[in-house]
C-alpha cells in the first residue's frame, strides 16, 4: 500500500542524502530535501511535515538544535536523529528530550530504515487519534457517524468541515434542541483555534441587566455588588471561540454593542474606560427566524448581515429518523455509563415506535426519553418504558389539540383586557387577575412584546 506522509530529509552528504530519499520515495513517501538545518527551519515555517529525518551534525545548526527551536516555535513533527557509532550517547540524550528515535549510519539496510520510519508514523498516528478522542471527550462530542448520522446532515457536516478552516462568523439555526453547541463546538475544536477557549453564553438564560456585565465584564464598583473587576465572555474567548447561543434573545441596546465588538474587535468593560482588544470567532446560534426578527424591527438589520457571513441549518430529528437508531444506541450506552448500570438493548418494538414519534423538542427529548427508558428497563428497552405520549400519540395529540385552544382564549383575553385598558399592562392584569409580571411572560410567550 502506498504511503502518503511527507517527510523532510536534512542531510549535508550528496550521496547519502540522495540514498534517503530513494529508499523512502521508493515506499510512496513525498520527500523534501535540505542540506544544513538552517534551510530546514525555514521549510518547517512554511510548510508542515509529518517526519523529520535529520543528520545529529550538521554545518551552522545541527539536528538536535533543529528539534529544539522547531519544538519551541510549535512546528516540530517526531524527529529521527541520524548518527555515527561515536555519537549514539547524544542520540539516546535527545530520545530524552523528546526526539522519537535515532538511526546509526552507515545503514545496515534499507529495510532498517524503511521499519523505523514506518514504526515512528504509526506511533505519532495513535497520538494524534488518542488526543484527537480525548479532545471531542471533552468537548462533549459524539463520534462523527453519530454526529452525522442520517442523509439530512451529509450537507451540514460538509459544511461545517469547510467552515471550520476559515476565520468567518457562523450563524446556525434550527429549533431547539436539534444540536447546534455540539456544531459549534465541532466548528472549534477542527479550527486553527481548537486549543484556545471554547466560551459558551445562552443569551436567553441570564436576566437583562446582567447581561452587558456577563458578555463584556465590568470594573470593581461599577454598580451595586460589583466588589472586584470581573472579565466577561469576550475577554475569556480572547485566542478561541465564543458561542452564543439564542443570540435573537439578545436586547437591542445590546445588539449596538455587539455590533461595534464585531466590527472592531475591541470593547470597554462596563463601567471602565480602557479599551479593550480580543483576538476570537463569533458563532452565533437561534432557533427563531431572524431576518422576520428584523423585518419586524426585533432584530438590528446591521447586525443580522454581520452574523449571518455563513448561515447553517440544522435539521429536526423528525427529519432525520433514518438516524434515530445510531443516535438511541450512543445515549443509551451513554446514560448508561453516567448512572452506572449495564448497557441495556433496545427492542425492535421500540425502535419502530421512536421512528413514529414527531420529537417536537429533537434531540434532546429522545435524550429525555431514554434516560428515563434506561432507568426503568431491565436489560432490554421495551415501549413499555416509553412515556405515555409515545405510547398512546392519538391521545397526545388530542391534549396538545386542546391546550392550543386553550392558548389561543388566553391570547384573546389578554389582547382584549390591553385593548380595553388603552394598553396599560398593569391595569390589564388588575382585569385578567394576574400579576403584571406573569402578564409580561404571557406577553413574551405570545409574541407580543414589541412592535
Amino acid at each position: 500500500m502506498k504511503q502518503t506522509a511527507r517527510i523532510l530529509v536534512v542531510e549535508d552528504d550528496a550521496t547519502f542524502r540522495s540514498l534517503l530519499m530513494t529508499i523512502l520515495e521508493d515506499q510512496g513517501y513525498d520527500t523534501v530535501a535540505k542540506e544544513d538545518g538552517k534551510a530546514a527551519l525555514m521549510a518547517l515555517r512554511r510548510h508542515s511535515f509529518d517526519l523529520v529525518l535529520s543528520d545529529l551534525r550538521l554545518p551552522g545548526l545541527g539536528g538536535l538544535e533543529l528539534y529544539r527551536t522547531a519544538t519551541a516555535e510549535g512546528l516540530a513533527p517526531p524527529f529521527i536523529l541520524l548518527t555515527a557509532f561515536g555519537t549514539v550517547e547524544e542520540a539516546v540524550a535527545a530520545i530524552k528530550e523528546g526526539v522519537a528515535d535515532f538511526l546509526t549510519k552507515p545503514l545496515k539496510d534499507p529495510e532498517t530504515l524503511r521499519t523505523l520510519v514506518r514504526r515512528t508514523l504509526d506511533n505519532e498516528s495513535r497520538v494524534r487519534s488518542l488526543t484527537a478522542l480525548k479532545e471531542r471527550e471533552t468537548a462533549g462530542l459524539p463520534p462523527d457517524e453519530v454526529l452525522f448520522a442520517g442523509q439530512a446532515m451529509g450537507t451540514v457536516q460538509r459544511m461545517l468541515r469547510e467552515v471550520a478552516t476559515t476565520q468567518a462568523t457562523v450563524l446556525l439555526s434550527g429549533e431547539s434542541g436539534t444540536g447546534k453547541e455540539l456544531a459549534a463546538r465541532y466548528i472549534h475544536c477542527a479550527s486553527q483555534r481548537g486549543e484556545g477557549p471554547f466560551v459558551a453564553l445562552n443569551c436567553a438564560a441570564i436576566p437583562e441587566n446582567l447581561l452587558e456585565s456577563e458578555l463584556f465584564g465590568h470594573e470593581k464598583g461599577a454598580f451595586t455588588g460589583a466588589v472586584q473587576t470581573r472579565m466577561g465572555r469576550f475577554e475569556l474567548a480572547s485566542g478561541g471561540t465564543l458561542f452564543l447561543d439564542e443570540i435573537g434573545e439578545l436586547p437591542l441596546t445590546l445588539q449596538a454593542k455587539l455590533l461595534r465588538v464585531l466590527q472592531e474587535r475591541s470593547f470597554v468593560r462596563v463601567g471602565g474606560q480602557r479599551e479593550i482588544r480580543v483576538d476570537l470567532r463569533i458563532i452565533a446560534a437561534t432557533n427563531r427566524d431572524l431576518l422576520q426578527e428584523v423585518r419586524e424591527r426585533r432584530f438590528r438589520e446591521d447586525l443580522y448581515y454581520r452574523l449571518n457571513v455563513f448561515p447553517i441549518a440544522l435539521p429536526a430529528l423528525r427529519d432525520r429518523r433514518d438516524a434515530l437508531r445510531a443516535l438511541s444506541e450512543f445515549l443509551v450506552e451513554r446514560i448508561a455509563h453516567q448512572i452506572g448500570c449495564a448497557v441495556p438493548t433496545l427492542d425492535s418494538e421500540l425502535l419502530e415506535t421512536l421512528s413514529s414519534y414527531g420529537w417536537p423538542g429533537n434531540i434532546r427529548e429522545l435524550q429525555n426519553v431514554l434516560e428515563r427508558a434506561v432507568i426503568l428497563g431491565r436489560g432490554t428497552i421495551t415501549v413499555q418504558d416509553l412515556p405515555e405520549q409515545l405510547r398512546f400519540p392519538q391521545r397526545a395529540a388530542e391534549i396538545e389539540t386542546l391546550d392550543g385552544s386553550l392558548r389561543d382564549i388566553e391570547r384573546s383575553a389578554i389582547l382584549d383586557a390591553l385593548a380595553g385598558c388603552g394598553n396599560n399592562r398593569r391595569l390589564a392584569a388588575e382585569k385578567l387577575g394576574i400579576s403584571k409580571r406573569t402578564l409580561q411572560y404571557r406577553l413574551k410567550e405570545y409574541g407580543l412584546l414589541g412592535g
